[in-house]
């Protein structure tokens, strides 16, 4: 049975259609990526599962006043609370629930007979076992320790970053595990074992879950179905993002084969055209239109299975990467590189070279290194030992702290700091609000 169906619904913003008469069912222990352009509709579908954006037209009807929670990605606390208070204040209900199981049980002790009482304990026992709610206090130590923020759990949550704030919020979600769980790009702003715990957490617990990820393994290891967001209409596939590039070389396969029988009737048709039309009778006027109209189908078919084809091939290149790079020259020689801050040892006789094209991702634990390596690389930082040897290139750099950009500049006086007001992209002049 649906948790939420969404009928007919359409949603405009202006002149731009984004959701056209689209049609959507969420089944209990579902786990569905959206996938689509950006600007495509992603968020504004999400919103309309979650019911806090209305609709042009269509109905949302859902199931048993089901709770439905979203992940902000802006989320907002008590800013007084620590971290574990704030994941705890998420957790509310759930604890009242068990305080309730726990002194129900003292009453049955006492009047073991009282139908009314042993009803009501089961009932709150199913929603205990839903919500995976026994072993809570375990449960938040252990999202504290695996989310990296045991080491901030009594600081205020308020002193926390943007993204610190936003993994409190998930850790809360995932243990509060509410009826239908939605989550806008959640493997932002985790690291590697983060995510990895993330996925863990969702496969054990057995979600109904509905996200947007640009992570194509994150989909492909946790979504059952995938619902591509395309010209304002909904095509669902089964499976996780390796079925659905699948299913998409099919559907690209059945288009192509469709727009080869559509031009062999549209050749026999336009035969008949040729051979003249007696205007005065209707089912020839009829038959005419209906070529003019298969003349206009065929004309659009060729370019929407350019676009899908084009889209599969790229799709299916990120997804498979192709390790046989044609490599050329060297970027960095490392030798025997070792780096301590304070007295913590980060780096230890790390050797490697790194050459034009490679594509490298550090990974690792937070604080364990990664930046200072980066750091070493770029020449900001000093290694205590060792040799590094650098080739000649420019580099570009995208900190986390933006330390390369100045509050005090306007976005002008950013890209043009010498003055003017034109930039240079792909090499050719454009205008800085144009570029941008």
């Amino acid at each position: 049975m649906a948790l939420i169906d969404l009928l007919e619904i359409s949603k405009s913003y202006e002149t731009q259609h984004i959701l056209t008469e689209v049609d959507l069912f969420i089944n209990a222990n579902e786990r569905i990526a959206i996938i689509g352009k950006n600007g495509g509709g992603k968020s504004t579908l999400m919103k309309i599962i979650n019911g806090t954006l209305e609709v042009d037209n269509g109905r949302r009807i859902t199931n048993n006043n089901i709770k439905v929670e979203m992940l902000d990605q802006n989320p907002e606390f008590i800013e007084t609370q620590s971290v574990k208070e704030a994941i705890e204040t998420q957790l509310k209900e759930l604890n009242e629930k068990r305080e309730e199981y726990e002194l129900l049980s003292k009453q049955i002790e006492i009047d073991f007979t009282n139908q009314e009482l042993l009803k009501k304990q089961t009932e709150i026992a199913n929603f205990l076992d839903i919500h995976g709610a026994w072993n809570l206090d375990d449960k938040i130590e252990r999202v504290l320790q695996e989310f990296n923020l045991k080491i901030y759990e009594n600081r205020p949550v308020s002193l926390l970053s943007g993204g610190e704030r936003r993994r409190v919020a998930l850790a809360g979600l995932i243990l509060k595990k509410p009826d239908i769980l939605l989550l806008d790009e959640p493997t932002n702003h985790l690291d590697v074992y983060m995510v990895r715990f993330l996925e863990e957490m969702i496969l054990k617990e057995n979600f109904t879950l509905v996200f947007i990820s640009h992570d194509r393994y994150f989909i492909d290891k946790i979504a059952t179905r995938c619902i591509e967001i395309e010209n304002a209409k909904i095509r669902s596939f089964n499976g996780g993002y390796k079925e659905y590039l699948s299913q998409k070389e099919a559907l690209l396969s059945a288009m192509q084969k469709e727009h080869e029988n559509l031009l062999k009737l549209l050749k026999g048709e336009e035969e008949w055209l040729r051979r003249g039309v007696k205007a005065r009778l209707k089912r020839n006027e009829g038959r005419k239109a209906r070529v003019f109209a298969l003349r206009e189908e065929a004309k659009k078919n060729p370019s929407a299975i350019r676009k899908i084809k084009l889209e599969l091939e790229r799709e299916k290149l990120h997804f498979n990467q192709d390790k046989s790079v044609n490599r050329q020259k060297m970027l960095f020689e490392l030798t025997n590189v070792t780096k301590s801050l304070g007295d913590k040892l980060l780096i230890k006789n790390f050797s490697t070279r790194i050459l034009q094209k490679d594509c490298i991702a550090i990974v690792g634990k937070n604080g364990v290194g990664k930046s200072t390596l980066l750091k070493i690389l770029l020449g900001t930082l000093k290694a205590d030992n060792g040799v590094i040897k650098i080739g000649d290139f420019n580099i570009g750099y995208f900190d986390q702290q933006r330390e390369m950009l100045d509050d005090d500049k306007n976005l002008l006086e950013t890209f043009c700091p010498n003055g003017g007001d034109r930039v240079e992209v792909r090499g050719k002049k454009m205008q800085v609000f144009g570029s941008l």
